[in-house]
């Protein structure tokens, strides 16, 4: 086995010096090629490839650093997005798991002389929010991508409309019990005095009232009435308990498996009915109060749909065209004899 050879102890022993990150006076990134030593370094310095490739950098060196800018900014930012997504990070957790990859482009070959100079650069060119700490700069991926935008705000306009509906029944229940309430008077509770018909009976207090209440009822009823007519009202309580079971376990044994087959269809039904019911060409009201008294209750056609819950429509009387989310409009029945959707 020779000396050059792929598992010769030489080739071995340089394979693990080149392993993992190294000195950095050491890289050329013109060349972008790590030397082990001063020795190598040098020798790649007086290489003729390395002479060329300085030549070419020195006509046009702008040209050389806005490259390597531009690479760097884009594996930095691809780095945050992907391991930290839109969560607040400091810069120099970022900036060592960056430098960690041995073929990554070096902050010294940029346009950025410091880590804090490049982080006040993401934060002006909004690329970032950043903000300053006394234990460092802290920055936070701000992610613009089109379809994480439209699932944003499809999120904000369900949760929109939700709201819409809970303030719409929290106004109806409030209707229902002040027309509940209306022409009845509250009822005053009526005091009496505490008083005692036998002076040798022990009076107790007992503050569960409707067990005192019940406890009070028997014991009056069965001094009044004797043992013989207690055991009438509990046979006949008995009586009514056993029919009512009975009635129950009939109606329970009368629902057949056409009825168990129409409840299951219901139930499926209601389950995939959509919150979304805007359809073109249909006849609509305008319920709210917004556009003023011009537009109140009156009727519409929709001539467009935008994303399911926005549309646009068509007063019938002015010929107006409205943009409108459809919580601001309801349907109309048609009159007998009308086209229906």
């Amino acid at each position: 086995m020779g000396k050059s050879d792929f598992l010769s102890p030489k080739a071995i022993a340089n394979r693990i010096k080149s392993k993992g990150l190294q000195k950095l006076r050491w890289y050329c990134q013109m060349c972008q090629k790590q030397c082990r030593d001063e020795n190598g370094f040098k020798c790649h310095c007086m290489s003729e490839s390395h002479q060329r490739q300085l030549l070419l950098a020195s006509e046009n060196p702008q040209q050389f650093m806005d490259y390597f800018s531009e690479e760097f900014r884009n594996d930095f930012l691809e780095l945050l997005r992907r391991r930290f997504g839109t969560k607040r990070v400091h810069n120099n957790i970022v900036y060592n798991e960056y430098i960690s990859h041995r073929e990554h482009i070096h902050m010294n070959a940029t346009q950025w002389e410091t880590l804090t100079d490049f982080t006040k650069w993401l934060g002006r060119e909004g690329l970032c929010k950043v903000d300053e700490t006394p234990k460092g700069w802290y920055i936070q991926y701000i992610d613009r991508d089109p379809e994480t935008i439209r699932r944003q705000q499809e999120q904000e306009r369900k949760k929109k409309q939700d709201l819409d509906d809970e303030e719409k029944t929290a106004k109806f229940i409030e209707q229902q019990v002040r027309r509940g309430l209306e022409g009845k008077e509250l009822e005053k509770p009526v005091y009496t005095e505490l008083n005692r018909e036998n002076e040798e009976e022990k009076v107790t207090f007992n503050l569960n009232k409707g067990a005192s209440t019940s406890i009070a009822a028997s014991s009056k009823t069965s001094s009044a009435l004797g043992p013989n007519a207690l055991k009438m009202v509990e046979g006949a309580v008995k009586r009514k308990e056993s029919a009512h079971s009975s009635g129950q376990s009939k109606e329970k044994k009368k629902k057949s498996a056409l009825d168990e087959i129409m409840e299951l269809e219901e139930e499926k039904k209601r389950t995939s009915r959509r919150d979304y019911w805007l359809q073109p060409e249909i006849i609509v009201k305008i319920v709210t109060k917004k556009l003023g008294e011009k537009y109140h209750k009156k009727k519409a056609v929709v001539k467009e749909v935008i994303d399911k819950y926005t549309a646009v429509v068509k007063m019938i009387d002015s010929g107006d065209k409205l943009k409108l989310d459809q919580t601001h409009l309801e349907t109309v029945i048609p009159a007998p004899g009308m086209a229906v959707l």
